[in-house]
C-alpha cells in the first residue's frame, strides 16, 4: 500500500498558505503548517478534514534554527517529507524606494527570499536520504515576479530572485527526482489585497480597483502541481484575476 504523502506549507496560518493547507489535506496529504502564531496555525487546522494528520510548527522562516526545527519535526512526525509549499511572504510598506529602511528591506529578503532557501536546502537534505528519495518543491512567485507595482522594490527584488531559485532549484534537483516550479499568483482575494478593493495607485499615477480572485482557485491550482509524477512538473504557472491590469501594465 502506498503511504501517506506529506507536505509542509509556510505561512499556512492565513490567506494563500491556508487554503493551500485546506485544499491538500482534502488530498488527504499529512500536513506540517508552518508560521509565526500558533493561534492562526490551529485556526488552519480547525479548518482541514477531519482525519487528516496535522502538525503545527511555531517559527520564523528566515531563520535557520527554525527552521531546521521545522523538518526535524516533519521527519519525527511521518518520517519523510514529499511536498513543500515555499509560501510564507512579507511585502514592504508601499513608499517611495528611496524612503524604505534598511530594516524593512531585509525583513522582507529575510522572509520572502532567505526563508525560501532555508527551507529548500533542508527539503533538499531530507528528500535525498529519505526512500523512497524524491519530492516536490512548489514556490509562491508573484505577478510581481515579472511585472513591479509602484513603491514594491524590496517585495519585486526578492520575486524575482525567487524565480532564479525556482530554475537552480529545478536543475539541482534532477538527479535526485526532486522536481521545482513556480505558481506567480495576481490578485488572489485574502487579507494582504484587501486594499485593491478600495483603489490602489497605478503606474499612470491614478487610483484604481482591482479585481481580485477566489484564493480557491489558487488552492486548486497548486493541487494539480502537487499531483503530477515526479517525471513531470510545471516549472511556471500563473493564475491571476482576468481582468486584473497585468498584460499591459504601464
Amino acid at each position: 500500500m502506498k503511504s501517506q504523502s506529506v507536505a509542509i506549507v509556510t505561512g499556512a496560518g492565513s490567506g494563500i498558505g491556508r487554503a493551500i493547507a485546506v485544499a491538500l489535506g482534502r488530498e488527504r496529504y499529512a500536513l506540517v503548517l508552518s508560521g509565526r502564531h500558533m493561534a492562526t496555525l490551529d485556526e488552519t487546522r480547525s479548518l482541514v478534514d477531519q482525519g487528516v494528520p496535522v502538525e503545527c510548527v511555531e517559527g520564523d522562516v528566515g531563520d535557520a534554527g527554525d527552521v531546521a526545527e521545522l523538518f526535524g519535526r516533519a521527519v519525527r512526525a511521518f518520517s519523510r517529507v514529499d511536498l513543500l509549499i515555499n509560501n510564507a511572504g512579507v511585502a514592504a510598506p508601499a513608499i517611495p524606494l528611496e524612503e524604505v529602511t534598511l530594516e524593512q528591506w531585509q525583513q522582507v529578503v529575510d522572509t520572502n527570499l532567505t526563508g525560501a532557501f532555508l527551507c529548500t536546502q533542508q527539503a533538499f537534505r531530507v528528500m535525498k536520504s529519505q526512500d523512497p528519495a524524491g519530492g516536490r518543491i512548489i514556490n509562491n512567485g508573484s505577478i510581481s515576479a515579472h511585472t513591479p507595482r509602484p513603491n514594491s522594490a524590496p517585495y519585486t527584488a526578492t520575486k524575482h530572485a525567487m524565480t532564479g531559485l525556482t530554475k537552480s532549484t529545478s536543475l539541482d534537483g534532477r538527479a535526485f527526482r526532486i522536481a521545482c516550479g513556480q505558481i506567480d499568483i495576481g490578485n488572489a482575494a485574502t487579507a494582504f489585497t484587501e486594499p485593491m478593493e478600495r483603489g490602489i495607485l497605478q503606474p499612470s499615477g491614478v487610483i484604481a480597483r482591482e479585481e481580485r480572485m477566489d484564493v480557491e482557485d489558487v488552492a486548486r491550482a497548486v493541487v494539480y502541481m502537487a499531483s503530477l509524477p515526479l517525471d513531470a512538473n510545471v516549472l511556471f504557472m500563473t493564475v491571476m484575476a482576468n481582468t486584473m491590469p497585468y498584460v499591459g501594465r504601464g
